[in-house]
């Protein structure tokens, strides 16, 4: 039996699938032109199974397309491949209608056969794709997923433009899997044949489709003629300049020889760059779905009693802190970053107030004070940022020593439950996509608290993971605010508990030259990491 939740897809549909004029009225952008981006470092891989990282995602989400997608410069879904959706009563079963004429850059016609081929791909563990875990609720992923099966029984194809998706569990995250890169349509005949070299020589249904790759000097995108929608991407041509000291590329943008600063504005020229007055209306500030924060193990005395966890928050000025990477932050005071939906604005989180946060210590019977390990990633500005908040503790008697290490050391050890302390910046967690529950369970549920989990806090509160539960299972949209209002409620009972002591949201931080126009949204778009360049466009394009 088919509910209401065709009539909330559809009047989406009709968004995405209306002809399309600029997203945003005031800007009007002329088609045509070319843009430079620089990187140091090359590409991994353009293969969506495969690639995961925040230089690649953006190129990645312009080479190809997938079920879903969200509005641009926004968290708001909407269809992409799909000209609609339904969902089922029970929240169980996604049936998917794909638009007509979508083709691949190699003018083959997309059917769905080539979106279950494309999912498959991601599951089966011969791939190794990092995202197979986020198709964990299709039926018959631990078969497939073990090597048993060698397609998903949850997924069934009745014609070229239907696809049909069968749940496990009730998941309202779903549609937002369908928008990940790891959901991304291929094409099997190309896959097979380039084999690994598939990331090398991509092939999509993209706004852009790959025109060069000459590995460690440049990466060239081409205008996909044959894209559906209609006047989109507006550049002809995009180049990324691979092998660009950071800093000479600073300089090149300023002499206006390039157009994005790909690895952003070098930190030892931020304060300079950004007081610079020749640079007004170049640099865009935007919020990230990031938070930074220390974790302290809950299963490791004193850190196993709540007040000496709440004590640490109270403890940490995270002003300083964000003074330390020169404001390139704002305070956190929750697990959530304020751009994702759930955030509690109305939460104020936990003062700095050394004074009380002794006091808490007493009341833990600590009151003398306690020796501690803090670790953290060895690359700057984390053992600066790491000294501050050993210094705030020191304040309130707790003497931690910092155990500066590798990146890998650091996770290892807070996988295996070692660290009693840990800094994550450098490792913090940005969300996968626009959703709490992505902040909840790799990192605060109990299935994150195992050996080599990504819960260092070790936290494992089972009557908050019911309800995290109840919450995914909430897919009805007219439930759609009780659903983040239980999802506020759960982050904030954390805060109680206060296994993290959170301490700054990054911003992102873009500069562009004044030949590349858009939307400020599009230059940091919460979802498309850095740049949304299928929206940017040439202001002096004929």
């Amino acid at each position: 039996m088919r509910s209401a939740f065709l009539a909330a897809a559809a009047a989406t549909a009709l968004l995405a699938s209306a002809p399309t004029t600029p997203l945003f009225a005031q800007d009007m952008p002329k088609p045509g032109g070319e843009m430079i981006v620089t990187y140091k470092d090359d590409v991994s891989t353009l293969d969506p199974a495969i690639g995961y990282d925040w230089q690649n995602w953006s190129m990645i989400k312009s080479l190809f397309d997938g079920l879903m997608d969200y509005k641009p410069g926004t968290t708001e879904l909407m269809p992409d491949l799909a000209e609609s959706y339904e969902i089922s009563e029970d929240g169980k079963t996604f049936s998917f209608t794909l638009r007509d004429g979508v083709t691949f850059h190699n003018g083959r016609e997309l059917t769905a056969a080539d979106i279950k081929y494309s999912i498959e791909r991601a599951v089966n563990p011969e791939t190794q794709s990092p995202g197979q875990g986020f198709f964990a609720s299709i039926e018959g992923f631990d078969a497939m997923a073990s090597g048993e099966a060698q397609e998903l029984s949850g997924i069934t194809t009745s014609d070229d433009r239907t696809i049909v998706f069968q749940l496990s569990r009730p998941d309202a995250t779903f549609l937002h899997v369908m928008a990940i890169n790891f959901s991304f349509a291929v094409p099997k005949e190309v896959v097979e044949e380039q084999g690994a070299d598939f990331g090398r020589n991509p092939v999509g249904t993209g706004a852009y489709k790959l025109a060069e790759w000459t590995l460690g000097q440049r990466v060239v995108f081409e205008k996909n003629p044959d894209y559906y929608r209609d006047g989109v991407p507006y550049l002809d041509r995009i180049t990324f300049e691979i092998g660009q000291e950071p800093n000479v590329a600073l300089l090149r943008l300023q002499r206006g020889e390039v157009d994005i600063l790909g690895d952003g504005i070098p930190p030892a020229q931020f304060v300079q760059v950004m007081s610079d007055p020749a640079n007004e209306g170049l640099i865009v500030e935007g919020g990230q779905l990031h938070t930074g924060y220390v974790t302290m193990n809950v299963g490791t005395p004193p850190f196993d009693n709540p007040k000496v966890r709440q004590a640490v928050n109270m403890a940490i000025n995270k002003d300083r802190v964000v003074r330390i990477i020169n404001n390139r932050a704002v305070p956190a005071n929750q697990p959530l970053p304020p751009a994702m939906p759930g955030y509690a604005e109305d939460y104020a989180g936990y003062a700095h107030d050394p004074d009380k946060a002794k006091q808490l210590l007493a009341d833990a019977g600590v009151g003398d004070g306690f020796a501690t390990e803090l670790y953290v990633m060895n690359v700057d500005p984390n053992p600066r940022i790491a000294q501050a908040i050993q210094q705030d503790l020191a304040a309130i008697g707790i003497n931690a020593e910092i155990k500066s290490l590798a990146q890998a050391s650091v996770i290892a050890a807070g996988g295996e439950g070692q660290a009693p302390m840990i800094w994550s910046g450098g490792m913090a967690w940005i969300a996968d996509f626009p959703d709490p529950s992505n902040f909840y369970g790799p990192i605060l549920g109990c299935g994150g608290a195992v050996e080599g989990g990504w819960n260092w806090a070790k936290y494992c509160n089972e009557e908050l993971d019911a309800k995290a539960a109840e919450a995914d299972a909430m897919v009805d949209p007219a439930k759609a605010e009780e659903r983040l209002a239980l999802w506020r409620s759960i982050f904030l009972k954390i805060m109680e508990d206060a296994p993290w002591a959170p301490v700054f949201n990054e911003q992102r931080f873009t500069m562009h030259s004044a030949r590349i126009g858009g939307e400020d949204a599009l230059f940091v778009d919460p979802v498309h990491i850095p740049v949304h360049y299928d929206y940017v466009y040439a202001t002096d394009a004929e």
